[in-house]
């Protein structure tokens, strides 16, 4: 694969980081960080629309936020039931199609029920693939795609021989999705947070000093033009 400018990513990823930092910053609750925060996933949507980016995947709660105390994951399943509600008629409107990548059991039922409604709604629009990825960690993923490959072997259906990246890569939660051209982290954090460790290997990295609340279209449309002005390698000279 030879070394290429390419104008726009055909697909994004963005770790959504420093909602709690906003709000001790002014005065609030965590969770109102977090709300302040669902406007700016609608920004980066309409956004990626704007530039014809093909797939959006958002990092909305990792398998660890489990870990966060009660109220806050409260707060946050609450939030994520809200904004599946609220938005569900705009992705469709804007013609977006949303899906879902992680241990969605593990989701509380309100807003898995949501979530999997609004996935069934949205399934043939052709605008922007949206991805939240919920109660979602890369570890976890990988372990999952060698149990998958460990089961096809053991029924038959795959050749331990011919296992290669591609085939591999079949067995993720991403199976259907292209890997990320660029992965966007807000906050100033310089860290990738067991995101898409398999699907990230060539992808060009973006970090904004913005906090998530802050990162409005501009600041997308800034780390896209800052994306077509670099030479994609893919480890050759």
């Amino acid at each position: 694969m030879s070394s290429q400018k390419t104008l726009t990513p055909k697909h994004i990823a963005i770790i959504m980081d420093g909602n709690g930092r906003w709000a001790k910053s002014r005065g609030l609750q965590r969770w109102e960080g977090h709300q302040a925060g669902a406007e700016s996933v609608k920004a980066v949507i309409e956004g990626c629309i704007e530039a014809k980016v093909e797939y959006l995947t958002l990092y909305a709660f990792s398998k660890e936020n489990w870990n966060r105390p009660k109220t806050e994951v409260n707060a946050l399943m609450k939030l994520l039931e809200q904004f599946l509600k609220k938005k569900s008629s705009e992705l469709k409107k804007n013609n977006v199609r949303l899906q879902a990548i992680g241990n969605l059991q593990d989701l509380s039922s309100g807003p898995l029920k949501e979530l999997k409604k609004t996935i069934h709604e949205t399934r043939n629009n052709t605008a922007l693939t949206l991805i939240l990825a919920l109660s979602y960690g890369a570890r976890e993923e990988i372990i999952h795609g060698i149990r998958s490959v460990l089961s096809d072997i053991k029924e038959g259906k795959l050749d331990p021989s011919s296992l290669d990246t591609k085939i591999f890569s079949e067995h993720l939660y991403t199976a259907q999705t292209p890997d990320p051209d660029l992965l966007i982290r807000t906050s100033g954090e310089k860290r990738i947070s067991n995101f898409l460790l398999w699907q990230i290997s060539y992808a060009e990295l973006f970090i904004s000093d913005k906090l998530w609340p802050d990162f409005k279209k501009e600041n997308l449309l800034e780390a896209i033009q800052d994306f077509s002005n670099r030479e994609r390698r893919y480890g050759e000279v």
